[in-house]
């Protein structure tokens, strides 16, 4: 990296970038307490839930809690499933109810032991010489062929609770300068063995705590019991059961699919998410849903793997909501071009962790078969931050990352053209590549995986398996507010304009494809980008560090490039 002559400046702090992102009410109530007795409640316990302490409340109390409880039958608002990081360099307004490294550590003289890749720094100076901490990392030889791809903090509590913290983000400094997402277990008790033993299906179901818990010590053990027989040993002490989402992982592994069952045995991989899809049911089955793929690296897969083996295993649904008529989804990849990471938080510093090679004649045939999926990151390309506006498109709702490079990874299902549900969402460590998500599988039935990678699966039905439960995108908070509410409702709603699409099918437009129930619970997805997505122009490329940039970034500096073919 050489430096430039021109002047250093901020990245744009224009207005129409900085929104409120104070706390939507939640019934006049405290959204924090009732939110957290929502996301530990045992779904299998469909009573009211337990007044805390035994001290009766006034009779006043008792009166908003009787009229809370009714309210909240009708219409229960869930925290978003996962979080976006912190970003100090951003203005106050556009951190939103993120979450820093020290969220992590939080109350530090409950820790006991922190098993993952724990930053020291962030643990309190008073207690840290009390807080015992294994890490597991990556080799440092270059000829090793396992790559521990990962980033997973395993807490211990002096109070015999654990937690277990997923995050896209390694314990660099540079990361932190990237937008992160950071998923967080309830706090997990010591488990009750003569409760656990009856009280949960053998076969543990997908979506399940106790299914989680057996793939997430599954996946320690492929560490080999020297690294990781103590920590799994630990694990099995505790009850998973307020855990609502299915683990996806990777282990470098040779797997041969057909010859196991996945309802038993945990798969690994493209396998293991074809297998955890085909059990969620999609919102609108007539309706042509949008799958939206974003990564901080694209290896070369080449257009067959990508057809036949990865879209593939991404469309698959539960069999009883597909029906014959399925339309085919459609594609989207988000992916910053050079002008975004220009003008990102760390400018060209923050394009040295996000790769995609165009050399070779096979990356560049790559290149041509993704670019009409590619779509912006921060999608306010130019200097005119208003140049996105359009008045024939919908309203943009903003994710105040902008500024941010991404280092997340998410894959996500939308229900409908508008993207105002979600089927699905994945968070994981895993970017698009073989090496992640696995080779396509031979004639024997072998699937070769070379990486260590975790994350997990949710989708609406873990909160409410009647049907009466919506995913929603929100932006800038965690929490549905009633603009995410309204979008939802207008999904729900019976009718429509009849209209003709592109595939020659008589449809109703938008998502009011069929008659629904409304829905009593709406669960919160934390968007890492702008809504609706805008695409690439056609002469617009994706970043790729590899090639120099001699436009200088905000900060004055050009970028030499680096990692050629």
């Amino acid at each position: 990296m050489s430096a430039g002559s021109n002047k250093r400046r901020r990245p744009s702090d224009s207005a129409t970038e900085i929104e409120d992102s104070s706390e939507s009410d939640l019934f006049e109530i405290s959204a924090t307490e009732w939110n957290t007795a929502a996301q530990n409640r045992n779904p299998r316990q469909k009573g009211e839930m337990k007044a805390r302490g035994s001290i009766s409340p006034p009779a006043h109390m008792s009166t908003i809690k009787k009229s809370f409880s009714k309210r909240l039958k009708e219409h229960l608002k869930i925290h978003s499933v996962e979080q976006n990081s912190a970003l100090g360099p951003l203005p106050f307004a556009q951190h939103g109810q993120t979450t820093c490294t020290g969220d992590l550590f939080r109350s530090p003289i409950q820790l006991s032991t922190v098993n993952g890749l724990a930053a020291s720094s962030n643990i309190d100076t008073d207690t840290r010489d009390m807080v015992q901490v294994k890490i597991v990392h990556g080799s440092w030889k270059k000829e090793d062929s396992n790559r521990i791809n990962i980033e997973m903090i395993i807490i211990f509590r002096h109070d015999e609770q654990a937690q277990v913290n997923i995050i896209t983000g390694n314990f660099i400094v540079r990361d932190w300068s990237m937008c992160q997402a950071v998923w967080r277990s309830p706090l997990l008790p010591l488990s009750d063995r003569s409760i656990e033993t009856t009280a949960y299906p053998d076969p543990p179901c997908i979506g399940s705590g106790a299914r989680f818990k057996k793939d997430l010590v599954a996946y320690l053990r492929a560490y080999g019991s020297k690294r990781t027989g103590p920590l799994t040993t630990e694990l099995d002490n505790y009850d998973f059961s307020s855990i609502r989402a299915a683990l996806i992982a990777s282990v470098p592994s040779k797997q041969y699919p057909r010859n196991k069952d996945p309802d038993t045995e945990t798969l690994w991989g493209w396998p293991a998410l074809r297998h955890i899809l085909s059990h969620i049911e999609m919102v609108f089955p007539q309706a042509k849903p949008h799958i939206v793929l974003q990564c901080s690296s694209i290896a070369s897969v080449g257009e067959k793997w990508m057809e036949d083996t990865f879209l593939k295993a991404l469309s698959v649904s539960r069999p009883s909501s597909t029906p014959k008529s399925q339309r085919k989804a459609k594609f989207s990849l988000v992916y910053p071009t050079a002008d975004e990471i220009r003008r990102s938080v760390d400018g060209y510093g923050s394009g040295g962790s996000i790769h995609m090679k165009t050399q070779n004649a096979g990356q560049v045939k790559q290149l041509n078969y993704l670019k009409p999926m590619f779509c912006h990151w921060a999608g306010d390309q130019g200097s005119d931050p208003t140049s996105r506006e359009d008045p024939n498109r919908a309203p943009v709702r903003r994710a105040l990352r902008r500024r941010a490079a991404p280092h997340i990874k998410t894959y996500m299902r939308f229900s409908d053209e508008e993207m105002t549900r979600i089927d699905w969402a994945i968070m994981t460590s895993a970017n698009l590549s073989k090496q992640a998500w696995g080779e396509a599988m031979t004639a024997a039935g072998e699937v070769r995986i070379c990486s260590y990678e975790i994350g997990l699966v949710a989708w609406p039905g873990l909160w409410d398996d009647d049907g009466k439960a919506a995913m929603v995108p929100v932006f800038g908070q965690d929490m549905p507010d009633d603009a995410d509410d309204r979008s939802a409702k207008d999904a729900d709603n019976d009718g429509g304009e009849q209209t003709t699409d592109e595939e020659g099918g008589k449809g109703l437009r938008g998502p009011m494809i069929e008659k629904k129930k409304a829905c009593r619970t709406r669960v919160g997805l934390r968007m890492p980008y702008d809504l609706p997505l805008t695409p690439y122009a056609q002469e617009e490329m994706p970043w790729c560090a590899s090639t120099p940039c001699l436009e200088p970034d905000w900060m004055g500096r050009s970028w030499a490039g680096y990692g050629g073919s």
